[in-house]
């Protein structure tokens, strides 16, 4: 509710807290709600907005666009982190305050993304496991949503990053497992956002595995991650995914022909979707294997 709105048209009709409230509240009922967000009953609210020519949803009506439009923020900015712009996907956040959010789903967006990239440019892990606590013990305590399994993914990066691999392997395991129960036919109605949402789980997964030099899972992982790529007709992940195969291709010691095939679709990839972080990735792993080519001649 915007009381803002109520009290601009107030002042604008140049009417007084006192005249506005009588024969309907006292001042003190009126007072409280203009100042200290006290929201008397609706009865009450109905007859003070009529007073001043408004409806109680015209009170509604701005927050709802607020809403709406740090939905759309929040979307947009958790594309860029799929893209790896880090830095700005921190600036974007630090714009938005987590009081001024009050959709749950919403809410967890928000602590979601701001754990997970500060966990992936190493902050302090107090601050990013506060974060995914907000998910797990408040707003999704009954764990029934993605974003739990966000969270536990976050949280197995941070220790990952920090070199704390037990801790890590806890948590990437229960995204594993979530990741190997999901059937796309229970996902029929779900928006593009929960596909995406699906990759990041599979993509962190995948690249955690092949940290661990367990690149037959992580080829999995990528496989499915492809897949799911091509049902749902989402592309932001391909260049990701393509480069870790390429990654673990040439960490497995393929054939050239399949490495230089990866390698092209990569690129490829990376070209479509405007990804220049995997780009720069992509020709500094070319360079360090045709070296390695080279003195193996």
């Amino acid at each position: 509710m915007n009381i803002g709105i109520f009290v601009a048209r107030r002042k604008a009709l140049k009417i007084s807290q006192v005249k506005l409230c009588t024969g309907i509240c006292t001042q003190a009922t009126l007072s409280k709600f203009e100042n200290n967000n006290r929201v008397p009953s609706l009865t009450i609210l109905s007859k003070l907005c009529v007073r001043l020519g408004l409806t109680v949803d015209d009170l509604y009506q701005e927050s709802a666009e607020t809403a709406v439009q740090l939905r759309h923020d929040l979307d947009n900015i958790e594309k860029e982190l799929m893209m790896e712009n880090y830095q700005d996907v921190l600036k974007r956040l630090a714009k938005i305050k987590i009081n001024q959010i009050d959709e749950i789903n919403v809410k967890m967006q928000f602590c979601y993304l701001r754990g997970c990239v500060n966990a992936l440019v190493n902050q302090q892990p107090d601050k990013i496991l506060f974060d995914f606590a907000q998910i797990l013990n408040d707003l999704d305590e009954r764990h029934q949503t993605i974003f739990t399994q966000l969270a536990f993914l976050g949280s197995g990066i941070m220790y990952a990053r920090h070199q704390e691999m037990q801790q890590a392997e806890f948590y990437f395991e229960k995204v594993y497992q979530h990741i190997k129960a999901y059937h796309p036919d229970d996902h029929l109605d779900e928006p593009n956002q929960y596909y995406l949402r699906m990759l990041t789980l599979i993509f962190f997964t995948a690249e955690f595995y092949a940290g661990q030099e367990k690149y037959r899972l992580s080829n999995q992982l990528i496989d499915t991650g492809v897949q799911l790529c091509s049902d749902e007709r989402v592309t932001y992940y391909l260049p990701r995914l393509k480069f870790l195969a390429t990654q673990n291709a040439v960490n497995q010691g393929k054939q050239p022909a399949t490495i230089q095939r990866l390698m092209d679709e990569t690129l490829a990839f990376t070209r479509i979707n405007q990804n220049e972080v995997i780009e720069v990735k992509l020709a500094a792993l070319k360079c360090q294997y045709n070296r390695q080519m080279a003195e193996n001649k």
